[in-house]
């Protein structure tokens, strides 16, 4: 366990009013890492993200960033300094070109110069509209120039909350790109979304979230081997039944078949040899032999489900 998280919240409630917005949500960030927290609407991610920068005050638990306390108004000044947030919906100034709104941000950051201003234009692909008034943008230029503007002051923890809603596919895929390549340069990325796919292959760490509190957290890797500890093989032969035979060997702790396709779960992934040659020294042809990869859409539902559900081990 890192002993130094960027970010930690420990058993952290928050409430507005009667409505809880965390309940008891436990995080630790480490640094150079994405982590995505994931959960549905209402989940809790945006609250977490605003108790961060100390926006929101939690109510019960512990905060620190940078082993800082947000909540305190001289601390959580150095914290916000060292933060930098894209909001779900991002705060722009409309009337105002591209670079007046990189302008404004960089003199509250105490940035100077325009270079640094055209760097990050250019980083997002955003240069040529800068003279441009923002009302004229795209929902994918407004991210942009929102990550742009974010990315000023070289932010040593990037918050990211939902930053590829509404986006169209090709526009989102592109943000996410330009995640990867920040995280790849060193920087800490806290992402929320309710997107499986946006965590996909993205997360070093994945948090899922649900009633303001974490349900599991881990490499995705890590989590996928807890819940499906033994591997799952489809096998399919040109006379299904000859598969049957796979229930009664060695190693099988699982076994169905639906129609010409058996479903296989093992104790050990270096069973599959011998039982393929065990069923063709039988006379079955087999035409298809392929592993099943739980994926993080099944974690995310698995979890979800009560525990009696999660608890399960004989495959997806």
């Amino acid at each position: 366990m890192d002993p130094d998280p960027v970010l930690l919240l420990e058993h952290v409630a928050v409430s507005f009013g009667r409505v809880r917005g965390l309940s008891d949500l436990s995080l630790r960030v480490p640094a150079g890492a994405v982590t995505v927290l994931l959960g549905p609407n209402g989940a809790g991610k945006t609250t977490a993200v605003r108790v961060a920068t100390g926006a929101v005050r939690a109510t019960h638990g512990k905060v620190r960033v940078f082993g800082l306390d947000p909540a305190d108004p001289g601390e959580g000044a150095l914290v916000r300094r060292r933060c930098g947030v894209v909001a779900a919906k991002p705060a722009l100034y409309d009337r105002l070109s591209g670079i007046d709104n990189l302008r404004y941000s960089a003199r509250l950051y105490g940035v100077h110069g325009q270079d640094r201003l055209r760097e990050v234009a250019a980083l997002f692909g955003i240069g040529d509209a800068l003279e441009l008034r923002v009302g004229g943008y795209s929902t994918g230029m407004k991210t942009r120039l929102a990550l742009a503007r974010a990315l000023l002051h070289d932010p040593d923890l990037l918050l990211l909350d939902e930053p590829t809603s509404g986006l169209d596919p090709e526009s989102g895929q592109a943000v996410l790109g330009l995640v990867d390549e920040l995280a790849a340069g060193g920087k800490t990325v806290v992402l929320c979304t309710h997107l499986l796919l946006e965590a996909e292959g993205l997360a070093d760490q994945v948090v899922v979230l649900d009633a303001g509190r974490d349900l599991v957290a881990g490499a995705a890797d890590e989590l996928l081997a807890r819940y499906w500890p033994h591997p799952v093989v489809v096998i399919e032969a040109e006379r299904p039944d000859a598969l049957d035979r796979l229930a009664a060997m060695e190693g099988v702790r699982c076994y169905e078949r639906h129609g010409g396709l058996a479903t296989v779960v093992l104790d050990r992934g270096d069973r599959v040899p011998d039982l393929v040659a065990a069923l063709a020294a039988r006379g079955a042809r087999i035409t298809r032999v392929e592993p099943r990869q739980p994926t993080l859409e099944q974690l995310y539902f698995t979890v979800r489900r009560p525990t009696s559900t999660v608890t399960r081990t004989t495959g997806p």
